[in-house]
């Protein structure tokens, strides 16, 4: 683990040459008086906020997982990765005691990478979170569209919640949006219970199940980047903790997220595959009987509008704050504050819908951001945290000698993030140039 940091929090911080010169100040500072507080959230509503965030569209594709690979394949990963998902969110946690002055992922970069990688990770932020905003848009066109019994244009119905999505977006801070992520945690966990007791009340007859499948390399790494990234919500936890009343506790919120998800994801996984077997869709509630699939997505659709207003909030949520780091802008009712962040919302939500709408092949672009960049913030930057800190709070080369074993993990951590990254990028690509060799790819803005 990285040095405690409650114990050193009398202790000035020096992360090298690359640390910022305000690298020991809270981001938000001493908010006393300040019309907008920021500093509000306890850790039982953060972990709602993350159950509400990363358990939206991770569940419903994982019964796809393991009719692709398999139920004791695909079980193993969901159940290792979780634990994994746990270890790497106690590597970031205790990175942000160690350094309060960091927001983002971005602003991490910089201190492990200099300018170069606060850019590159504040931009990938910002890139996955617009995208998983218009996933969550397609998510909930994909419930109107079901609920309607598609009476109106796709794009019309990606329209509505895309407004009704920005909505939720605006509040400024994320205390003002915790009771709705309780309610938002509320709706998927019914959601998926609704959907088991579908599944339970039309098996589909003469269902094939499998313990394990024969295949081949792409196929068995396409299926697995289901549960891979079906935890991949660490990118948000730096601009979470930042508004914790106490930092200190983000750890119980982790350990509620990772210990629900990975309980719901085994548990929702297995029963719709026993009952739906090889042939089951993604998402998961394509395959119930049309009565089953409106109730589930009439339930889930609160889930969906949820995390969609928490994503393009959290890219607005990083420019803002490095526009207006320190500034009045930030805790004042201001014109030039609110306008900025009404626009950011906006561009959010307008870019999420555009690429929705607009690109034929976004649901593999939303594959590849999350292989560039996913993989890291889930994965292999925890490596780095544990590396920088052992380095620069220790002993230098000493310390990591002498702490060879968390050395090595750290290291193991690093190139399992640099697989998946690579690996899932190779076979995103590959999927796209084949799906335009297949003809499926087909035209932007269309019903």
């Amino acid at each position: 683990m990285l040095p405690d940091a409650e114990k050193r929090k009398d202790i000035e911080i020096n992360s090298g040459d690359t640390s910022s010169p305000e690298a020991a100040e809270d981001v938000f500072g001493d908010e006393t008086n300040h019309d907008i507080q920021y500093k509000t959230l306890s850790w039982q509503f953060v972990a709602m906020l993350m159950i509400a965030e990363i358990v939206s569209n991770g569940m419903l594709s994982l019964p796809n997982a393991i009719a692709a690979v398999g139920i004791v394949p695909a079980l193993i990963l969901t159940i290792f990765l979780g634990i994994f998902g746990l270890f790497t969110a106690k590597l970031l946690i205790d990175f942000k005691l160690n350094h309060p002055d960091v927001h983002s992922m971005g602003d991490a970069g910089y201190i492990l990478f200099g300018p170069v990688g606060r850019e590159i990770l504040a931009l990938g932020t910002v890139i996955f979170a617009i995208c998983g905003t218009g996933s969550e848009l397609l998510s909930g066109q994909q419930a109107l569209s079901t609920l309607s019994d598609n009476g109106l244009c796709a794009i019309l119905l990606l329209l509505i919640f895309s407004v009704a999505t920005l909505l939720l977006a605006l509040p400024r801070t994320l205390g003002k949006l915790s009771w709705l992520g309780l309610i938002s945690v509320a709706s998927i966990t019914l959601c998926g219970i609704l959907a088991m007791a579908g599944a339970g009340a039309n098996p589909v007859p003469e269902r094939m199940l499998n313990a394990t499948v024969p295949t081949n390399f792409p196929e068995a790494f396409l299926a697995i980047t289901n549960p891979v990234f079906a935890y991949a919500g660490h990118f948000m936890f730096f601009i979470l903790i930042s508004e914790m009343r106490r930092p200190q506790d983000a750890m119980k919120a982790a350990w509620v997220l990772q210990g629900f998800s990975t309980i719901f994801y085994v548990v929702f996984s297995i029963v719709i595959y026993t009952y739906i077997g090889n042939t089951v869709a993604s998402p998961a509630l394509l395959s119930l009987p049309p009565i089953w699939a409106k109730i589930t997505f009439g339930v889930g659709l609160i889930n969906f509008l949820f995390a969609g207003g928490i994503y393009s909030h959290t890219a607005a949520k990083l420019v803002f704050v490095r526009l207006f780091r320190h500034t009045r802008h930030v805790h004042s009712h201001t014109f030039l504050g609110w306008a900025t962040w009404i626009f950011l919302c906006f561009a959010a939500v307008a870019i999420a819908f555009i690429f929705a709408a607009g690109v034929p092949i976004f649901p593999y672009l939303i594959s590849i951001t999350a292989s560039l960049f996913a993989s890291w913030y889930t994965y292999g930057l925890a490596g780095f945290f544990w590396l920088h800190d052992a380095y620069h709070l220790g002993d230098g080369k000493r310390e990591l000698r002498r702490r060879w074993g968390g050395t090595l993990v750290a290291t193991l951590t690093i190139i399992a993030g640099a697989f998946i990254c690579v690996a899932g990028t190779y076979i995103s690509i590959k999927l796209i140039v084949d799906a335009y060799r297949g003809g499926l790819v087909g035209k932007p803005f269309t019903c």
